[in-house]
């Protein structure tokens, strides 16, 4: 039997000091951090999104003793370095409209995306939008004609599906092959969608969520090469490509097809720095009209304190994100041994990139049991069930790993508990 960490959650919260002292590092992400009272998503927003809003939750944990494991973003405060530069500009007194007019944020960006991948973005190409999310409702209207198809990889993020429903388009899916707990694209599957002249944008997630794959240079070589040779624009969703295991490299797309102006990409310091509620995010638009359309849509004001929260994260966060690099292959190995020794039969193999771990339990479960709804009653954990990625992920709970490990420790306790227990 699995015994595990069992200091309640709400001990933990009452004893900072003891915290502190478990860390060794300059950053402090074991702190344990109450989010009651800022509005947090990951504590307010469930119902209504996890679950219909009066679903009956009642199990083995009362709702206020729920550990968040869905929402992709982390447990952890913010690098020092970007809450000071917030402060320094609340120094000044106005707050008014702003837009990124001071070429240095633009530059900052570009030098982070040359120092980390070699890769040099035209500061010309780049706009700027509320998050990945809104810049692909936004894009898919400008490229797709009534009637068009939009190809997506499965599983997949959700809300890729939810922007082409949004746009009124079809939507088109290629699932992922898997050979023992590594994923690949289906190739031929692709090869024959992207044949369809109806097809004309294809939405790509790199690194992949939820599966975290890292694609290599000639998966992206062939995928680029058949999408640009049937005319299928691409944009490519590289939100999590800062977020990398020790031993991996990352290639924007971009970067293998230089003289394309059919890929756009997409970054941000949202998940990397755990600013996604600042709502700000780098859309690299290289073909002109395009971006000129884009821009003629997009009303260019941003907040004040996103614009220098995101300048400081890219030219002071180093260092940050260096230690949080560790924590985080720490956290997915402690997972990873944990299921291999409790839940032999669980599928579990520690992916290239993001802070999401994504897990095969459908040893333990039988017919289509709705998986987020049975570990919120009966492990009290939130975490998002396969059914939650449009297609192709039944049997696969994904679980956010960004948390303090006393946090983790807890919450695989209670998951392994459930499912032994059912």
């Amino acid at each position: 039997m699995f015994i595990g960490f069992v200091l309640p959650i709400r001990t933990i919260i009452a004893y900072p000091n003891f915290l502190k002292q478990m860390s060794t590092n300059n950053y402090q992400f074991d702190q344990v951090i109450k989010r009651e009272g800022t509005n947090a998503m990951s504590l307010t927003g469930y119902r209504g999104y996890l679950f219909d809003v009066d679903e009956d939750l009642n199990g083995n944990y009362e709702e206020a003793d729920f550990i968040p494991m869905w929402v992709a973003d982390m447990e952890f405060a913010i690098a020092p370095e970007i809450i000071n530069a917030m402060k320094k500009r609340l120094e000044h007194p106005l707050l008014g409209y702003s837009r990124v007019a001071d070429p240095t944020y633009s530059l900052v960006f570009q030098q982070w995306c040359l120092d980390r991948y070699g890769w040099k973005p035209e500061l010309a190409h780049l706009v700027n939008a509320k998050g990945v999310i809104p810049a692909l409702y936004d894009l898919i209207g400008h490229i797709c004609k009534p009637g068009d198809k939009v190809l997506i990889i499965t599983p997949s993020y959700a809300f890729f599906k939810h922007s082409v429903d949004f746009n009124d388009r079809t939507l088109v899916c290629s699932d992922l092959l898997e050979v023992d707990g590594t994923f690949y694209m289906d190739m031929e599957d692709i090869r024959q969608k992207t044949a369809d002249e109806k097809c004309v944008l294809g939405i790509f997630c790199n690194p992949h969520n939820p599966t975290g794959k890292a694609w290599s240079k000639k998966e992206l070589q062939e995928l680029g090469e058949v999408c640009l040779k049937n005319d299928v624009m691409i944009i490519s969703d590289e939100i999590h490509c800062d977020l990398l295991r020790k031993d991996i490299s990352f290639t924007p797309m971009a970067s293998l097809f230089p003289d394309s102006d059919q890929i756009i990409t997409c970054m941000a310091p949202s998940k990397t720095f755990n600013l996604a509620g600042n709502m700000f995010a780098n859309i690299v638009i290289p073909n002109d009209a395009l971006r000129k359309t884009y821009s003629e849509n997009y009303l260019p004001v941003e907040n004040p304190l996103s614009i220098v929260a995101a300048q400081a994260a890219y030219s002071e966060g180093h260092a940050w994100l260096l230690e949080l690099t560790d924590y985080l292959d720490a956290n997915f190995k402690y997972l990873k041994t944990v299921l291999d020794t409790h839940l032999p039969q669980a599928k579990f193999v520690i992916p290239d990139a993001t802070y999401l771990a994504w897990v095969n339990v459908n040893a333990y479960f039988s017919g289509n049991e709705n998986l987020t709804l049975f570990f919120a009653r009966n492990s009290g954990v939130l975490l998002e069930g396969g059914d939650m990625f449009v297609a192709n992920a039944k049997g696969y709970i994904r679980l956010n790993l960004a948390c303090p490990r006393i946090r983790l420790e807890e919450g695989v306790r209670r998951i392994v508990k459930a499912i032994l227990e059912k």
